[in-house]
């Protein structure tokens, strides 16, 4: 999974990277003021955080934050979770 996710940032701009970064720290530090973040329909501990059209889908497991994906907003976006 970490290939998908490394894969998909450097699919990003500069500018683009430098902003999931600061929502990882944020994510992190358990500080989720400013952010866009949604529980997802039917599913107790996946979540996702919007900043423009990029989505990152993110479960929280033991106090432990994994990141499932990183995509652009698309019509097949939430499909695989």
């Amino acid at each position: 999974m970490v290939d998908r996710i490394e894969k998909a940032l450097r699919r990003l701009s500069q500018k683009e990277r430098k902003q999931i970064k600061s929502i990882f720290e944020q994510i992190s530090s358990g500080d989720l003021r400013g952010l866009d973040v949604k529980k997802l329909k039917g599913r107790e501990d996946i979540f996702r955080v919007r900043k423009g059209d990029i989505r990152i889908m993110y479960r929280v497991s033991s106090g432990r934050v994994f990141v499932l994906a990183i995509e652009r907003r698309s019509e097949k976006t939430y499909r695989d979770l």
